[in-house]
């Protein structure tokens, strides 16, 4: 069994070494073998033109602080952040990143930045269309990005290539709680994979951040929480901690060969 901690907590607005030392101080008092925590929790969320100051460079002091984190603790740290692009010089992106014990770090590019309402993603960040597994031990991880939940094809191209487990950082209002609950045990039913999900909360900019953090079976059940004792933590804020195992995928889904029959229609494939 996989040991995880949910981080649903809410980041201190352009404030990345806060918020590297408090996903510090959390991974090290809890030990989990996957620690996942929200979308662009390094940044905050409505920061607007402080993104480009912001952003996480690949071996800068904070990137370093993280993988000394996930070394020292033995733990796979999920964590969003706008990212410099290092394909195309001046430009941002949204990202999910995995650090692991090991020193790797996989990083997923968010494929479908939302624009509308109070939404204005398209402006700082460029999208990617592509999403590719990284590595978790012997198993591999499929990273998503809040909006792409909505794009079934995303998990599905991360299934096909491998994914064990689909682990999905967002930063959602509360007034989409009730699209998410339908749609991730869904993308945990067409794929027969477990799915994680962490949602921030708080308020910036006048948006109120939903939470609702949890995981799903590959049947699509509520995986059983327990909830971490913090007297630190704000009222809406939770760690949660569960397990989930990575091997039942291979076992459910002869019952349900979603992949296999999808994998085997002629047509144009999936982009991976």
């Amino acid at each position: 069994m996989t040991r995880l901690l949910l981080g649903q907590l809410a980041p201190v607005p352009g404030a990345p070494r806060e918020n590297v030392a408090r996903i510090g101080r959390v991974v090290r008092a809890t030990p989990s073998d996957l620690a996942v925590f929200p979308e662009l929790f390094l940044s905050g969320y409505r920061v607007g033109d402080r993104f480009h100051h912001l952003a996480l460079r690949p071996g800068d002091a904070l990137w370093s602080e993280l993988s000394e984190v996930a070394r020292g603790s033995s733990t796979t740290i999920v964590v969003g952040s706008p990212m410099v692009s290092a394909e195309r010089k001046g430009e941002l992106q949204n990202v999910a990143l995995a650090f692991s014990p090991g020193g790797a770090v996989g990083v997923q590019v968010k494929r479908y930045l939302p624009t509308f309402g109070p939404f204005e993603e398209g402006v700082p960040f460029t999208p990617t269309d592509q999403s590719r597994p990284v590595p978790f031990g012997t198993h591999q991880l499929g990273l998503s990005i809040c909006y792409d939940t909505f794009f079934p094809e995303v998990a599905r191209s991360l299934a096909l290539a491998g994914a064990d487990l689909l682990v999905v950082v967002s930063a959602s209002p509360v007034t989409s709680g009730s699209l998410f609950d339908k749609l991730l045990p869904a993308r945990a039913v067409e794929n027969g994979l477990p799915v994680v999900y962490v949602n921030r909360v708080g308020v910036e900019d006048g948006v109120v951040f939903g939470g609702g953090s949890g995981a799903w079976d590959p049947r699509g059940e509520p995986v059983a929480a327990q909830t971490v004792a913090d007297r630190s933590l704000a009222p809406e804020e939770r760690l949660l901690r569960m397990e989930v195992d990575l091997e039942e995928p291979a076992r459910w889904r002869p019952f349900r060969p979603v992949l296999r029959d999808v994998a085997s229609r002629p047509g144009e494939p999936l982009r991976t």
